[in-house]
């Protein structure tokens, strides 16, 4: 409902960018139920079959049936794109394959379940997303979607059912849809279908029955669906309505537009409004237009139209400031774009003498209300809530400077009229006066400006109207002329005066929405809180020259001082108490609130409409009001704005945290997966091994009883690998290690790693390269030899039986490079950049030998810990992976 009027009766822009970028992308109509069961999948088969029918191309993306025969019949038929399957915890999940649909290019697809949740792998989150990615290929899209499923009624479904749902999509996909289809059935014919098994089978129809379909759920549900859809048409409506610049109402469904000004009146119409719209189950708005007499308010009254904005903002209506000139007929104007049916407005209090000079606003309202009803109410003036801050409240005092420049400037006309006129015979000398009389209303507005007017009147008839030097009129034509330059002047005067006061207004209006801009421009692109905080203080303090303060909750729930602008943290007994309440209540509290006005500060809470976000602290060391209505309007602006940086800020360090706390979950169930696992066969092979010993000793040749100790020992040693491998990445991850460097051997840490090896390399052929020449390196020999050990290892792992496994050392220009190469399938493209990650094996490693899929991350972590670095890749000689460990030259032992 915020769709100005448009004098020349054209097509509302945003509409028509709305409907021209629906043009360039699929249609999208939503199915929507009520609850499960109602035939929205069977509803949508039907349709898609009669798109097919037609001769359009219709594939099914995903359908859920739940084995219902009649649901299945329709399947038949329709070309189905094979789900493709993804892997999660150990099973295989199936989900819509977004690329085979977008290979395939169809015309219509058949999404069912809108809201669900895809695999963890998947390449969107959430099965809107993909049919988002559809409809932008211009594909069309039908799917379905139950209406406990719509993020802003989560809550209000948990209430009615006792059931909260999980798997939820924003409103704006159903607002985004080109059609929402109704799928209406009643509780009573809904139940009945559950008892026949249409809906569930078994026990789980019982317990559908005994809960979430008990009949007054479905019946609240219902009504919810109902509501949500006939909101969804009527936006439609009105969209269509502004796009085609047809003139409203369509009283098809009710809109309240609620009038206010200045007076106390104002709240209580406001409130009625309210009680209105809840009536007749109405939207609604309150709405001020704002002429150049909003500027001539006093300050209290100009806060008193705020206030009542935001009281109907918080009672759920729309807040309106349009800017105009002709009340009534700006009211309708707006009235007509928006589809307004019905505008209430309070009951005159002016005199009738106002009226007869400036006209009545319910008056002219009545006359060119045409279709739209008019309700002139006798509001109620309420007692005025004092205002937060202490807003000044004075006008604008009186000056005669003003007047005493009308007087100077019509005295400098009446010269200049003396000099021409003594010099040449100029018939329209009044001409000089009228230019006095628009200077001043340009210079000093509408008062002074009607002074110059008289002041010209006197001037031009005592000089220049027989008998001059006189006020006496000889000539009965020049009184007829005398009397007409007066009205010109006057009305010249007060229409230059007007548009001045206007294009005052705009400049104000000009500069407080350019530093909000500016503003908000600012704070969008800060990612840390502090520098935001900082931000937040330092230009609100700059902008209404006062100190801030803000405040922040903390875990435990109290708030603390985080930043203040000039810096100030010290907060005595009476402002902690005001900051505490004002958190606490979510409103004002301390200098000049009704709560604590002994405070030094005054502190405002932050909030947004997901919740309290913090509080604000202003001072100012002037004594008296703290700001002026206009100064007390930019506030809220900026308090809103920085309320939501805030929140931004905040939500970005939630998801980082709960990143960390997932990524700690997967390190921790990989991490029990490979002890249940790795962990569990070398102790298998060692407990059977020495349980055949203890038990079958004499029965064993000697070589099998070698046999038995050397797997035996094997396993121990293999089970002690993976246990130190655990260790070094609790090092790594927790800082602790701190490589020994001294003078070492490359050659010589090789060999040993080698022989360490011997038992894994057992079955490969083994080959090196290792120059002579090569200089001694700064390194922590141990874990140098780690990494080769643990390179050796994994090529062991994937190289077949028999194959070669070569270690080469080689100088480069910049580094010794230690490469290991083996015969094996390779690493995958796909896994290459992940190939060192914590618990990660490319797929096949099961197959071959078992690991904790630690040894790479360590590598990389001792690597980088001594100053080198270590990359992976494939042979281009034959398969088979390549890893090479890099030791920078500038580690080089200096002679």
């Amino acid at each position: 409902m915020a769709s100005a009027p448009d004098p020349l009766n054209r097509p509302s822009a945003d509409a028509l960018l709305q409907s021209a970028r629906s043009e360039h992308q699929g249609r999208l109509k939503i199915f929507l139920g009520a609850a499960p069961g109602v035939g929205k999948t069977y509803e949508m088969l039907l349709s898609g079959r009669k798109r097919r029918d037609e001769g359009a191309d219709v594939v099914i993306g995903v359908v859920e049936t739940h084995g219902r025969v009649e649901t299945e019949a329709l399947v038949d038929g329709l070309e189905l794109i094979p789900r493709r399957s993804v892997a999660y915890r150990g099973r295989a999940l199936p989900e819509m394959d977004i690329d085979a649909i977008l290979a395939r290019r169809p015309q219509l697809v058949l999404v069912d379940e809108l809201a669900h949740t895809n695999a963890e792998g998947s390449r969107h989150t959430k099965r809107y997303q993909d049919v988002e990615e559809l409809l932008a290929q211009g594909i069309d899209v039908y799917s379905t979607l139950n209406i406990q499923h719509l993020e802003s009624l989560n809550d209000v479904v948990a209430q009615i059912t006792h059931v909260r749902v999980r798997e939820t999509l924003p409103d704006r996909i159903v607002d985004r849809a080109d059609e929402v289809e109704l799928i209406d059935l009643t509780p009573k014919d809904l139940i009945q279908r559950l008892k026949e098994g249409k809906v569930y089978l078994g026990d789980a129809a019982d317990r559908a029955l005994q809960h979430y379909f008990a009949e007054g759920n479905l019946t609240a549900l219902r009504e919810l669906a109902l509501r949500r859809t006939a909101q969804r048409v009527d936006d439609q409506m009105l969209n269509y309505m502004q796009a085609h610049a047809i003139a409203g109402p369509w009283a098809a469904g009710e809109r309240l537009l609620v009038c206010i000004n200045e007076h106390p009146a104002s709240f209580g119409l406001v409130r009625y409004a309210k009680r209105a719209a809840d009536r007749l189950q109405a939207r609604w708005a309150a709405i001020h237009v704002e002429t150049t007499r909003y500027h001539h308010l006093s300050e209290k009254e100009r806060d008193r139209v705020d206030e009542a904005l935001r009281l109907a903002e918080r009672l759920g209506g729309d807040a309106v400031t349009l800017p105009g000139s002709a009340i009534a007929g700006d009211l309708i104007g707006y009235a007509r774009a928006n589809n307004i049916t019905q505008i209430i407005i309070g009951k005159s209090y002016r005199s009738r003498w106002f009226e007869f000079l400036h006209g009545s606003v319910a008056r002219d309202l009545v006359r060119q209300s045409g279709n739209i009803g008019i309700h002139v109410v006798a509001g109620q003036p309420v007692k005025e809530d004092a205002v937060a801050g202490d807003t000044a409240a004075a006008g604008t005092p009186f000056s005669v400077t003003p007047y005493v420049g009308s007087a100077i400037t019509v005295g400098l006309a009446l010269l200049a009229s003396l000099g021409i006129d003594h010099f040449i015979d100029l018939p329209n000398i009044s001409m000089m006066f009228l230019a006095a009389v628009l200077f001043s209303a340009v210079q000093y507005g509408l008062l002074p400006s009607l002074f110059a007017s008289i002041l010209s009147t006197l001037a031009y008839n005592y000089f220049f109207l027989d008998p001059i030097h006189t006020f006496t009129v000889a000539d009965p034509s020049n009184v007829i002329a005398l009397f007409f330059f007066l009205m010109v002047a006057i009305l010249t005067s007060n229409l230059t005066a007007k548009v001045r006061a206007e294009a005052r207004a705009s400049r104000q209006r000009a500069a407080s929405t350019a530093a909000l801009y500016n503003f908000s421009r600012k704070v969008a692109a800060i990612g840390e809180m502090d520098d935001l905080l900082w931000a937040v203080a330092h230009q609100i303090a700059l902008m209404l020259r006062v100190h801030v303060i803000l405040l922040l909750p903390e875990e435990t729930g109290e708030i603390t001082v985080r930043i203040g602008y000039p810096p100030d943290d010290e907060l005595n007994a009476a402002d902690l108490a005001a900051a505490r309440w004002a958190w606490d209540h979510g409103k004002p509290a301390g200098r000049g609130a009704e709560t604590l006005p002994g405070a030094r500060r005054l502190f405002l809470p932050l909030a947004t409409e997901r919740g309290k976000i913090g509080v604000m602290g202003l001072d100012r060391e002037e004594p008296g009001p703290m700001f002026t209505p206009d100064q007390k309007r930019l506030l809220d602006a900026l308090c809103d704005q920085a309320a939501v940086a805030i929140e931004r800020i905040s939500l970005m360090q939630d998801i980082d945290k709960a990143r960390v706390v997932s990524e700690t979950e997967q390190l921790r169930t990989a991490l029990l997966t490979s002890i249940s696992h790795d962990f569990r066969t070398p102790l298998a092979s060692i407990i059977g091994s020495v349980s055949s010993l203890r038990s079958l000793w004499q029965k064993f040749p000697d070589a099998t009883r070698e046999e038995l100790l050397r797997t035996a020992q094997e396993e121990a040693e293999r089970l002690n690998r993976f246990i130190g491998n655990i260790l070094d990445m609790t090092r790594l991850e927790a800082g602790a290690l701190a490589p020994v460097a001294q003078p070492t051997d490359i050659a010589e840490v090789a060999d040993t790693a080698l022989n360490q090896a011997k038992p894994i390399l057992a079955q490969h052929r083994i080959r090196t390269d290792i120059p002579e020449d090569l200089p001694l390196l700064t390194l922590d020999a141990t874990l140098t030899g780690q990494i080769l050990v643990n390179l050796l290892d994994n090529a062991a792992k994937y190289a077949p039986p028999g194959s070669e496994i070569t270690l080469d050392i080689k100088r480069q220009a910049q580094s010794i490079d230690v490469v290991v190469r083996d015969e094996g399938p390779g690493i995958p493209a796909g896994d290459l950049k992940r190939i060192f990650d914590r618990f990660f094996r490319v797929s096949g490693v099961d197959r071959r030998r078992a690991g904790t899929g630690l040894g790479l991350a360590i590598c990389r972590g001792f690597a980088e810990a001594m100053g080198g670095s270590i990359t992976a890749g494939n042979r281009t000689d034959r398969s088979g992976a390549i890893f090479t460990l890099s030791l920078p030259l500038s580690l080089q032992v200096q002679s």
